[in-house]
């Protein structure tokens, strides 16, 4: 039984939505590739984005869109416009848990600040990695959030949707990890969660104390 839970907040909590149909219009590609090259492009900024060469997501999601464009060879009037709800799950998740919860999330704190109040989510403390100056799957958020709670590895479960950032983030520091997969994508044979789950009320009878 855990006595805290680190909860990824993008692709876990909540919806994040970014409309770049008219991106894949322009450049005559599907969505997906150029989801693609953005993601590629962004994630491999990322991580060299650490310590005194911390940049914010913002500045990160900028260089990333002018490389995707640079890529394809198209110019856009503006960034592409995103939108956020949380997932049917999320709420009644956090409403049911009864263990301290540190929300560890690659965004902004202004950003991510001002989503949380829109949506009604609270949380004992949230670490972004604008407050680590790095970005997940580097250790210094993680770290960051067992400082805030006062536990030691073992003590918590990390839970993501991201392999890479979260899974294998979370476990290089000895943390228990929980992938949440609701589209029933394949588990990395490297990944190796603690748990794999549809719905995050499935992982309850693991945090609630006895």
């Amino acid at each position: 039984m855990f006595k805290a839970v680190l909860l990824d907040v993008f692709g876990t909590l909540v919806v994040d939505v970014a409309d770049i149909s008219p991106f894949a219009s322009f450049a005559g590609v599907p969505v997906s590739e150029v989801a693609r090259v953005y993601d590629e492009h962004l994630w491999a900024l990322a991580d060299g984005a650490h310590g005194p060469a911390f940049r914010t997501l913002a500045d990160l999601e900028a260089s990333a869109l002018a490389a995707t464009e640079d890529h394809f060879r198209v110019r856009l009037p503006g960034a592409p416009v995103s939108s956020y709800e949380l997932f049917p799950d999320a709420a009644p998740f956090l409403a049911a848990l009864t263990v301290p919860v540190c929300l560890v999330s690659d965004a902004d704190r202004d950003h991510l600040s001002g989503l949380l109040r829109s949506l009604g989510v609270t949380a004992d403390h949230v670490v972004t990695s604008e407050d680590a100056r790095a970005y997940k799957p580097r250790p210094e958020p993680f770290r960051m959030a067992l400082s805030l709670l006062g536990l030691a590895a073992a003590d918590v479960l990390h839970v993501g949707d991201n392999p890479d950032s979260d899974l294998a983030g979370a476990a290089a520091l000895g943390i228990a990890t929980a992938y949440v997969n609701r589209t029933g994508r394949p588990v990395p044979p490297s990944a190796r969660p603690t748990y794999v789950v549809t719905d995050l009320r499935e992982l309850l009878p693991h945090v609630r104390p006895r």
